[in-house]
């Protein structure tokens, strides 16, 4: 117990309330929901044939299939309606690669979320030490985005064919006797598809976590500080140059020029006129050259 104490001491359970921790969380949920709901279904259809005699007949037919849907493999008996023994029927189609590659993407991403979040707790400061965790755990997350893109992808088209070879309807095709219109075959039972139908929500669901937490990590690497622009300080001043940071001119200053402003007076004559200039022998100084002339 000391043991433990002493581990659940040195953890640090805040970073399940940072995005990355909390994520991680979502996914190692999200990814138990998809692969226990594919995994673990089982399901059935009925049928009936009535044949003209009815000693023949068989009114409740049942088809058994389940996960990896081999249904090549699933057979049913029904009569033949011409005195002779039953015939077997098999299913048509094998979706056990779509089936089967869908939960074992979850089954690693369930795992891989499971180390990754202890890893998180326990050995924080390990996973940054040289930045190699930050960029594992870039790598693989960016893996997993895409494998969870096409295992959904490929298991919702396997459901939809899975639907369409257990479809009740579909499968009085099969059998021999239908084709006979003196003999009744009905679809009884159509199978529950909702436990398959939630495991492809789920996939597709785990895909947008795993996708999102790409961003989160790519921070940890510190790749993303050259994307991130800083804001000036408040305290910054202006530039002195006479336009601003948009290169437009600052308005025109109102101030005096520097003569007014120590006192300096121009020279005016007697008449409030400026006086002409003196030259160095006393006489007034033309002012252009037609005076002078």
């Amino acid at each position: 117990m000391e043991i433990v104490n002493q581990i659940v001491a040195s953890g640090s359970f805040r970073v399940a309330k940072e995005p990355l921790g909390f994520i991680k969380i979502l996914q190692w949920i999200f990814a138990i929901f998809a692969f226990a709901t594919c995994s673990t279904y089982s399901g059935e259809f009925r049928i009936s044939v009535e044949c003209a005699n009815r000693n023949e007949s068989n009114l409740n037919i049942r088809v058994q299939f389940e996960y990896p849907f081999r249904l090549h493999q699933v057979y049913f008996t029904a009569p033949s309606c011409r005195g002779e023994r039953p015939q077997q029927y098999f299913l048509t189609g094998d979706f056990s690669s779509a089936a089967e590659f869908f939960v074992t993407i979850a089954v690693f991403a369930f795992l891989y979320s499971a180390g990754a979040l202890l890893t998180y707790i326990f050995l924080q400061n390990k996973y940054r030490q040289g930045n190699r965790g930050p960029l594992i755990d870039f790598a693989v997350t960016s893996v997993f985005t895409f494998m969870w893109l096409v295992s959904s992808s490929a298991w919702a088209k396997a459901l939809s064919d899975v639907k369409t070879a257990t479809d009740p309807e579909d499968v009085l095709e099969l059998v021999q006797a239908c084709e006979n219109k003196e003999n009744s075959c009905q679809a009884l039972h159509d199978p529950v598809m909702s436990g398959l139908n939630t495991s492809v929500i789920f996939g597709f669901l785990n895909l947008i976590l795993w996708g999102g937490n790409i961003w989160f990590v790519f921070k940890e690497t510190g790749w993303s500080a050259p994307f991130v622009k800083q804001a000036p300080p408040a305290d910054q001043k202006p530039p002195a140059d006479s336009r601003d940071v948009y290169g437009q001119s600052q308005p025109y200053s109102q101030e005096a020029p520097h003569y007014e402003q120590e006192g300096y007076q121009p020279n005016y004559g007697q008449q409030g006129y400026p006086a002409q200039p003196v030259s160095d022998y006393g006489q007034p100084a033309p002012t252009s050259f037609s005076n002078q002339m």
